[in-house]
């Protein structure tokens, strides 16, 4: 029987035996209705819960940020190294060489990509390649005091992504072989018993414009341009199982050690997500373009490798965690070089950003996009491609005091924060925060164009593992909501308007959004959204009270699982503005959007198995009516509530019963107006 996706239950009069060949899962072959509810009690019938993690991206490469401690430290980044990989080190606050740890030459031993010095062992580096990360020990060089900062990129191998391979040299050109089983995209070779070069092909590289790039190279330790050596890779192209070196020392001596690292190329091939037809890496070209130009990958990346190949410039790493801003003039792409052992830097102005098709040479800046420049890149998909099980995955809220900066265990990267102070005047402002915008907030209640946030200097921060770094915010008492993007959950994406009708946005919910909010960034504009409910001809505002009503601006179609589309209007579609969109959905026992009509006491229903919600946001849409915030950190209790309006600087409100607990769901009481109203709410995250 041949592997198939899970798309449906499969209900037929004829059975056939689960056999253990359906995708990523044991559950195979047809089904009554029976059969399938115990293979779901047994935990065996296909779901997000079971299925097989190595076709996401985010199983499969990870950005770990942590401080030194300086002694032994455990990171968790849930990428099962006990498959093989690769855990590329860095120190990011100062200058300090780069340290590369593989699992085909072991704990303890490591390569500096910024030189080329021989293979270095340290006992007390990297002391374990774990399940769900790596353990490290107390070498300085990767885990010093506790105000030092660090980056970990780790790489599983995985066909389709990335191999490791150890071989030694015979000073004759020969053939090594690899288990990418694709097209490959990119392979660096370094000898581990000589100082040598890093010796790199990339399928990009056309140094002679003759489209043969395995005639060519370049070196990773080094800032020069390509050149064309035909004893590195013996002018052949690798194939989807082996890779020639020629009789150059840098990746054939005789008798010499060497480790290669291979990266894949897909090129809608790749097998990754839910339904197996998703790219996760590309390795590929440009030339240099216009400010604006959009290189398109055909996914979001969340890091990236860029080299200039014809003329002298670092190899620039960017990734989404330290920090790579989208437009709004916030400039906070923090870069590394892979040829220095220099600390990080923010740039002094934007150059790149992360799109959800790809990515955007914002400037002319001869890094990336110079006059003239020929450049290769390696981009990896951004992960939450896997639909959430749990709330507390994707979901946090916190009821914090007077006294504290935002450094709340959210548990996860936090891709949304909302924050409302509770207690005083002007406290309601409902700043609002994400990664692709970067320390720019957007305020719930009023129309303002962006302001970028700094406190004593310093700018909030997102390059943090499970919280968002604001200081200076020691007063009032506040309520902090963080949200986590994750397949059919949430989005957000970041566009600029082209005054068109029928402007098409792509987006990575892979879902039918459900609501949708909209906001100008550049320019004062309302808050337009989008529920599924009210459909797109009758859209509300989130700065105001107002009910639901036709506008001319808006949408222009229903949205789809990969796009939405606006009309030309000059609120959320202006010529050369730049927008942000937040985008939700429904997902099973954690997320409901969905709808009610209020008559008295009402049950509402979302879903969620012997749960209650974590937050509920309610508002009325035949009338006017604030838009409610509740959450379970504050309380949702059988009695009076603590009530936030996000449309409003007002405060708290503690003294009303509007809505209370119930299994599955909530209630709301006779306190609130009759009416026609949409609700957002989140399962528990206890």
């Amino acid at each position: 029987m041949s592997v198939k996706d899970f798309t449906a239950n499969v209900i037929s009069a004829t059975s056939v035996v689960p056999d253990g060949n359906f995708k990523t899962s044991k559950a195979s072959g047809i089904w009554d209705i029976n059969e399938a509810l115990d293979l779901i009690k047994s935990g065996n019938w296909p779901n997000a819960g079971n299925i097989d993690p190595s076709t996401f991206a985010e199983a499969l490469f990870q950005t770990h940020l942590y401080n030194g401690n300086e002694g032994t430290q455990t990171i968790t980044n849930n990428v099962d190294l006990t498959k093989g990989g690769l855990v590329w080190l860095k120190r990011r606050d100062s200058s300090q060489d780069h340290g590369l740890f593989d699992t085909e030459r072991g704990v303890g031993k490591y390569v500096q990509s910024n030189g080329a010095d021989t293979e270095a062992s340290q006992s007390t580096s990297l002391t374990s390649f774990n399940s769900n990360g790596f353990t490290l020990g107390s070498f300085s060089y990767f885990n010093n005091a506790s105000t030092r900062t660090y980056c970990a990129w780790t790489f599983r191998k995985q066909p389709k992504f990335f191999d490791v391979v150890k071989y030694e040299g015979t000073g004759s050109a020969r053939t090594v072989a690899h288990s990418l089983g694709t097209t490959v995209g990119m392979i660096i070779v370094k000898n581990l018993d000589a100082g040598d070069n890093w010796a790199v092909f990339h399928r990009g590289i056309d140094h002679n414009s003759d489209g043969a790039p395995e005639t060519d190279g370049i070196y990773l330790n080094l800032d020069s341009d390509s050149v064309d050596e035909a004893t590195l890779w013996n002018d052949t192209a690798p194939t989807s199982s082996v890779f020639t070196v020629g009789t150059d020392h840098t990746v054939n001596a005789n008798g010499e050690n060497y480790i290669a690292y291979l990266f894949a190329h897909n090129n809608d091939d790749g097998g990754f997500g839910p339904a197996g037809d998703q790219d996760i890496i590309k390795c590929d070209n440009y030339a240099a373009a216009s400010a604006g130009t959009t290189v398109t990958l055909g996914f979001e990346p969340q890091w990236i490798i860029i080299k200039k190949v014809n003329a002298s410039e670092s190899w620039y790493i960017y990734d989404s965690m330290r920090g790579v801003a989208t437009g709004g003039g916030d400039s906070q792409d923090k870069k590394l070089r892979a040829n220095s052992s220099g600390g990080e830097a923010a740039v002094a102005a934007p150059i790149i950003a992360f799109s959800s098709t790809g990515f955007v040479l914002e400037s002319t800046d001869n890094e990336i996009n110079g006059s003239n420049g020929k450049y290769i890149y390696m981009a990896i998909r951004r992960g939450g491609m896997q639909t959430p099980t749990a709330a507390s995955d994707v979901f946090h809220a916190e009821a914090g005091s007077n006294s504290d900066d935002f450094t709340y265990n959210a548990g996860f990267p936090v891709d949304m924060m909302i924050y409302k102070e509770r207690t005083t005047i002007n406290t309601g402002w409902g700043f609002t925060w994400d990664r692709l915008r970067g320390s720019n907030y957007l305020r719930t209640n009023d129309t303002n164009a962006e302001t970028a946030y700094t406190s004593g200097g310093n700018p909030a921060g997102f390059d943090e593992m499970t919280f968002v770094n604001v200081v200076g915010q020691t007063t009032n008492d506040k309520a902090i909501w963080n949200w986590k993007r994750a397949r059919g959950y949430f989005d957000v994406v970041a566009y600029t308007g082209n005054s068109t009708n029928n402007h098409e946005i792509k987006h990575n919910l892979g879902v039918v959004p459900e609501m949708i909010w909209q906001k100008g960034r550049t320019q004062a504009k309302y808050w337009h959204i989008y529920h599924s409910t009210t459909g797109r001809n009758s859209t509300g505002v989130l700065n105001l009270n107002s009910l639901f009503e036709d506008n001319s601006g808006g949408f222009s179609q229903d949205p789809t699982a990969t796009s939405f589309f606006l009309k030309n209007s000059s609120e959320n579609n202006n010529n050369n503005s730049t927008y942000i969109a937040y985008l939700f959905a429904t997902v099973a026992n954690v997320s409901k959007v969905g709808s009610f009509t209020q008559s008295g006491a009402t049950n509402v229903a979302c879903g969620f198995t012997g749960s209650t919600p974590a937050l509920i946001m309610l508002k009325r849409t035949d009338a006017s009516g604030d838009w409610y915030i509740f959450d379970s950190a504050r309380g949702i209790v059988a009695g009076n509530d603590k009530s936030l309006y996000l449309n409003t600087t007002a405060a708290e409100v503690t003294n009303a019963d509007v809505v209370d607990p119930y299994s599955g769901g909530f209630a709301t009481t006779s306190t609130l107006t009759n009416g026609s109203y949409i609700f957002y709410a989140i399962a528990s995250i206890a």
